[in-house]
């Protein structure tokens, strides 16, 4: 049986507006201060709610904010620390076995936990260098799919590398780990000339346990 449609009104987020996913909306409130928004279950009450301020929507529709809605009907967003990831989502992982070391990544869907792909092993790698791959290899088949989705990496120095286009790792480079440097290089430049709509977000380990693209090769 199929779940009805939802659709996800952002009074305060980096972009307001109506959204056909919780994805698209997550990716407009996540770690926006203040951020507003709310589910509904139907196109025209989601627009009557967007054509109102919060507060004089909630004053007409008591009704609707009488219990909460599976955790996405917050007026300051604690998601993910509360919650659950996004729906329709993936992970990225990577393994090196030293430290530097042969390294692996992959990307896989959270739902599933189906590998949408994997690259290597490259010798004398890292494993940040692996994360930070990993999310930007995402990024470019997302945009040449046409897939807006989340994606999480356990990595925050990988996600902060992305952010800023720059790879700034301290491993040396050698004969043996040349290719891995000349991928590194390619993904620069592509984010420093393409745009995305897929918000890169942490995996919370602590809440939601182990990154499903984890290659359990820990202990």
């Amino acid at each position: 049986m199929s779940k009805s449609p939802k659709y996800y009104v952002v009074w305060r987020g980096r972009q307001p507006g109506i959204y056909a996913t919780w994805a698209e909306c997550f990716a407009q409130i996540n770690g926006f201060s203040g951020s507003s928004h709310k589910a509904f279950n139907s196109r025209e009450l989601a627009e009557e709610a967007f054509r109102s301020q919060r507060d004089e929507f909630v004053a007409r529709h008591p009704e609707l904010y009488a219990s909460s809605e599976g955790g996405h009907d917050q007026q300051q967003s604690r998601f993910p620390i509360a919650g659950e990831p996004a729906p329709d989502s993936y992970a990225v992982d990577a393994a090196c076995s030293g430290n530097p070391g042969p390294l692996e990544y992959r990307c896989v869907e959270v739902a599933t936990r189906a590998e949408l792909f994997r690259q290597g092993p490259f010798p004398n790698g890292a494993s940040n260098i692996g994360e930070f791959l990993a999310i930007v290899h995402a990024l470019a088949l997302f945009k040449k799919r046409g897939i807006n989705a989340a994606i999480y990496s356990d990595s925050t120095n990988a996600i902060s590398w992305v952010h800023q286009k720059t790879c700034r790792t301290k491993l040396v480079r050698d004969e043996e780990n040349a290719p891995l440097f000349e991928l590194i290089g390619r993904a620069e430049a592509w984010l420093r000339s393409n745009d995305y709509d897929s918000p890169v977000l942490k995996w919370e380990t602590e809440a939601w346990g182990e990154n499903p693209a984890d290659f359990g090769r820990k202990g």
